[in-house]
């Protein structure tokens, strides 16, 4: 049977087709025989009951400048597609949530992957402390006080926006830096939600470690490595991958978080570890496909429609 899948990501024209996850999803599922459909967020619409969209036709190829082709544009009802990727970006906001909302009146009937109302209860750095005990010490507040008490308990320290993603906004403050004030006023300018302090963990210069799960199964990882003077290691900010496997500290993260991530329907995460510890659980865009692969590792897009193939069959 050829499956209809609608692709709800970001501008299309703007990826980096050599390091997209969802690129290389939207390959494998055209290699499979899918139709595919794309359209933004902002194309997402809930009309009398119904939710719909203002889709293209789209066929892509892993030509770099002609990665894809659009059709005419019309306007369809998702709940006539087999599969709608959720694939836009963070941040995780009121615009995201809305579209949780949206896609959630037709899953399972139309397959959203991730579920949407568990990407919804799932925060990437919330949704971590669910597994207090994975985790370095971590403080989500607002309060000044208790941030300067954090400082003091735990001497060097990470601050990160709540909802952030790709690094953006996350400093290192060590117990002398003089500029914690100044940062927090800046997070107050321009977040208004709380910021997540959590103790620094050193062997972040070795790597933070992106371990990806399928439908609560390890599928494989890759080690990123910060540039020299970075405390991040995400890859646009200059970031080195590298193979890795896992060691068995991280086996038992991974067996801990599996269960729940599948009973979820998160059927695709992203885990970030340091060190021994969990710093976050990725649901909404995770990414590492590409550099999984690159480095001999397991075809996680064929995985991740292996997994979904499974599910529509189980349905019937």
């Amino acid at each position: 049977m050829t499956l209809n899948v609608a692709i709800q990501m970001d501008p299309i024209e703007r990826i980096d087709i050599a390091g997209d996850s969802t690129f290389a999803l939207a390959l494998e599922a055209q290699a499979r025989g899918a139709r595919l459909f794309y359209y933004g967020p902002r194309d997402l619409s809930f009309s009398d009951g119904d939710v719909i969209a203002n889709v293209r036709p789209l066929s892509v190829r892993n030509v770099k400048g002609d990665h894809f082709t659009l059709g005419d544009s019309a306007v369809i009802d998702l709940s006539k597609v087999d599969v709608v990727l959720m694939r836009q970006d963070p941040p995780f906001d009121m615009a995201y949530i809305t579209a949780t909302h949206f896609l959630e009146r037709i899953h399972p009937k139309t397959l959203v992957v991730n579920d949407p109302a568990e990407v919804r209860n799932a925060p990437e750095k919330i949704f971590a402390t669910l597994f207090k005990d994975l985790m370095p010490p971590t403080l989500i507040t607002t309060d000044r006080a208790e941030i300067a008490r954090f400082r003091a308990k735990h001497k060097d320290i990470i601050l990160k926006p709540l909802y952030g993603n790709g690094g953006a906004g996350v400093f290192r403050v060590k117990e002398d830096d003089e500029n914690l004030g100044s940062l927090l006023e800046m997070f107050t300018q321009f977040y208004r939600e709380p910021v997540i302090v959590q103790r620094y963990v050193p062997e972040v210069r070795k790597g933070d470690k992106r371990i990806i799960l399928v439908d609560g199964e390890f599928a494989g990882a890759i080690n990123r490595v910060p540039a020299d003077g970075e405390a991040r290691s995400n890859m646009h900010v200059g970031g080195r991958p590298e193979a890795t496997e896992l060691t068995q500290r991280e086996k038992e993260i991974c067996a801990a978080l599996g269960p729940e991530l599948k009973k979820r329907g998160l059927l695709f995460t992203g885990i970030d570890v340091i060190g021994d510890y969990l710093t976050e659980i990725n649901v909404t865009s995770p990414t590492g496909i590409w550099e999984v692969k690159r480095f001999g590792g397991a075809d996680i897009a064929s995985l991740v429609w292996d997994a979904i193939d499974s599910k529509l069959k189980s349905r019937g």
